[in-house]
């Protein structure tokens, strides 16, 4: 059964990690313009994210366009925000089962096993939300590796990982350890005895019999 800091910890952890995800989430800035052709200088760089794209101008002018329509974007940008959203969900719905759970909450105080238990089941809850997010960000990224490497692909028009992708792994992973330290609460099963305790001896008989 974890510690009470070990728990504490976890829990900081998987905060931080689920902030991370919806900073990520949010940031326009899950893959960058490339530069790899033949001119180095370039007037506009171009970022592209879940939500928006936006063109950041040698000037200083960063100009940003909501996506119009979901149904023109392809389908593994609704994918990623789909898993990406459930990710961020779970992973809250996780921490607030674990906060109910852990040592230092009054919350079902009396039974210490099913205080155990029901931090184990929050830090599980974590794990998935967490995978969830993991699984996102590598398909987002492999995506974007394709592309990269696809000799049809202009290029003019080759994308690089942005600094939103990174912030959304290490939160992600930030959550896989807070919840494995939240998930390490299970309770100890109670070892039964194979042989019954030694029973006080009954005082010897002092009678004599003639």
């Amino acid at each position: 059964m974890a510690s009470s800091g070990v728990q504490l910890l976890g829990f900081s952890l998987s905060l931080v990690g689920i902030l991370g995800l919806i900073v990520g989430t949010v940031l326009p800035q899950w893959k960058m313009s490339a530069y790899v052709g033949d001119s180095i200088i370039t007037a506009v760089a171009t970022y592209q994210g879940l939500w928006m794209s936006c063109a950041f101008q040698s000037t200083g002018q960063l100009q940003c366009k909501i996506y119009d329509s979901i149904l023109q974007l392809d389908s593994a940008l609704q994918a990623t925000r789909a898993l990406m959203i459930v990710g961020i969900i779970v992973s809250i719905a996780g921490l607030g089962v674990a906060c109910m759970g852990m040592k230092c909450t009054t919350c079902g105080a009396d039974d210490k096993v099913r205080k155990a238990r029901t931090a184990m089941t929050g830090g599980i809850i974590l794990l998935v939300g967490a995978l969830s997010a993991i699984v996102a960000c590598s398909w987002f990224a492999h995506n974007v590796i394709r592309a990269f490497y696809n000799p049809f692909t202009p290029v003019n028009t080759k994308f690089e990982f942005g600094a939103a992708i990174f912030i959304a792994w290490g939160g992600s992973f930030l959550d896989v350890l807070g919840g494995a330290m939240l998930a390490a609460s299970c309770p100890r099963s109670k070892q039964v005895s194979k042989y019954p305790k030694n029973s006080a001896r009954a005082p010897s008989s002092t009678k004599e019999y003639v």
